[in-house]
C-alpha cells in the first residue's frame, strides 16, 4: 500500500516538472538525439525541403495513417496540387479522387477549405505566424507547432502519438496520456526537450524516434540513442507504458450493395449524398461512403438481396428491375468503431436504368470518380467476379 502511494506521488510530482533531466544531462540528451537523427533518419519526400505548403499536406495526411501508405500519395498529390493556388482553384471532387483511398475525406475537404483561406486572407503566400497558421480551416495546435517549427524554424514542441510516448517513457509517467493534465504536462516537458537551435529536426527525431525506436509495442531499448536517460527502462517499465486506452465497444454493421451494370460493363454510381445525420447513427450509408460517389447501397435488417430489392424499388424503380441478383464476394470493412459486413450483389440490365444526378461509368473506371474506401472493395469485388 505504501509503495503504491510513493508511486502515485512520485507521478504528480513528475506532472508538475518539466523534467527530470539535470541541465548538463539536458544538453547531453539533445546532442545524443540530434546526431542519431542526422544518420538514421527516413528518407521522407516531405524532408527534402522546407516548403510550409508540403510539410502541412504531409501533417494532415500523415494524421492516422502510416507513413509507408501516405508516401505515394503525398507524391501524387503534389504533383497535381503543387502550390495552395492549385489546391484552392481546383474542383473538389478532383481533391477527393486524388485523396480517395486515404480515408478520413474531411481532411481533404479541409485542406481545400484551408488553402481557399490562404489564397483570400494572405494572397496565396502561407502564413508564418501561429495565430495565423492555427485559424486555418483543420489545423489544430500539434499541425500548427509542427508547420511553425519545420518549415520556419519557431520553437515550438510538438506532441502528437509518438512523442508523448517518448516522452511519458522518459519520464516514466503511468495513467492515460490523454487525459487533459496528464496531455498538458507531456506538453510543458516537450517544451522543456526542444533543442532551440534546432526546433524543426529536434521535433522531427522525437517523432521518428517514437516511429521507428520508441514503438507502442516492444520497444528496441538496445537501440534507442537516448536509452539512458529514460526512467522507464530503469524501472523496467518501458512495456507499461503507455497504458492501453479503453476502447469504444465494437458495432457491427451488415449493409447491402448493387452494381448495376449493363452488357459493356458499365455501372451506376449515386452522387455524394448531401446532408448525412446531425448525429449518424452506426449504419447511417452517408457516413460509410464518406459523402462520396458510391453504389447503391442499404442497410441489412432481415435478408440482404430482399432489403435490397427493396430499396432499388425506391431508387430506379420496380418496373425492369432484374429477377436475378448474382451475389458477389463478401466484403469486410472497419470505420472507426463499427465492423462492416457488406454482401454485394451484380445486378443485370440491357439497358441500365436513369437514376437522377447518377454516373455511368464503365466498371474498371470506378477510380476516375472520387469513391471511398468502401466502394473500392464493392468494385474490386465485382471486377474479380467478372475476371473469374
Amino acid at each position: 500500500m505504501a509503495r503504491g502511494l510513493i508511486g502515485v506521488c512520485e507521478n504528480i510530482a513528475l506532472m508538475s516538472m518539466p523534467s527530470s533531466l539535470a541541465p548538463s544531462e539536458l544538453k547531453k540528451f539533445r546532442a545524443e538525439l540530434l546526431g542519431w537523427f542526422a544518420t538514421y533518419q527516413r528518407n521522407l519526400p516531405w524532408r527534402h525541403d522546407c516548403d510550409p505548403y508540403r510539410i502541412w499536406i504531409s501533417e494532415i495526411m500523415l494524421q492516422q495513417t502510416r507513413v509507408v501508405a501516405v508516401i505515394p500519395y503525398f507524391e501524387k498529390f503534389c504533383a497535381r496540387f503543387p502550390d495552395v493556388r492549385a489546391l484552392a482553384e481546383a474542383e473538389e471532387a478532383e481533391v477527393l479522387r486524388m485523396w480517395s483511398g486515404l480515408g478520413y475525406y474531411s481532411r481533404a475537404r479541409n485542406l481545400q477549405a484551408a488553402a481557399q483561406q490562404i489564397v483570400r486572407e494572405h494572397g496565396g503566400t502561407f502564413p508564418a505566424t501561429e495565430q495565423h497558421i492555427r485559424a486555418l480551416r483543420g489545423i489544430g495546435k500539434y499541425t500548427t507547432n509542427a508547420i511553425l517549427s519545420i518549415a520556419f524554424g519557431k520553437k515550438h514542441a510538438v506532441v502528437e502519438g509518438n512523442v508523448a510516448r517518448v516522452v511519458a517513457r522518459l519520464e516514466a509517467v503511468r495513467g492515460d496520456l490523454r487525459e487533459g493534465p496528464r496531455w498538458k504536462s507531456l506538453q510543458r516537458t516537450a517544451d522543456h526537450l526542444l533543442a532551440p537551435e534546432a526546433p524543426g529536426n529536434w521535433n522531427q527525431a522525437m517523432m521518428e524516434l517514437g516511429a521507428t525506436i520508441c514503438t507502442p509495442r516492444s520497444p528496441q531499448c538496445l537501440l534507442c540513442p537516448v536509452a539512458n536517460f529514460c526512467r522507464a527502462r530503469k524501472l523496467g517499465l518501458q512495456e507499461l507504458i503507455p497504458e492501453k486506452r479503453k476502447k469504444r465497444a465494437t458495432v457491427g454493421v451488415v449493409l447491402a450493395a448493387a452494381v448495376l451494370v449493363d452488357d459493356r460493363n458499365r455501372c451506376i454510381l449515386l452522387a455524394p449524398p448531401k446532408n448525412g445525420a446531425a448525429k449518424a447513427l452506426a449504419d447511417d450509408i452517408p457516413t460509410l461512403v464518406s459523402k462520396m460517389w458510391h453504389f447503391p447501397t442499404t442497410a441489412v435488417s432481415e435478408d440482404p438481396a430482399s432489403d435490397l430489392r427493396r430499396y432499388l424499388k425506391k431508387v430506379v424503380g420496380a418496373k425492369g428491375l432484374p429477377s436475378q441478383f448474382m451475389a458477389l464476394r463478401k466484403i469486410r470493412h472497419a470505420v472507426t468503431y463499427r465492423a462492416i459486413s457488406l454482401l454485394p450483389f451484380r445486378v443485370e440490365f440491357k439497358n441500365l436504368p436513369r437514376v437522377g444526378g447518377a454516373k455511368i461509368i464503365l466498371l474498371k473506371n470506378f477510380s476516375s470518380v472520387p469513391v471511398s474506401n468502401l466502394t473500392r472493395k464493392v468494385a474490386r469485388a465485382a471486377l474479380e467476379a467478372l475476371d473469374s
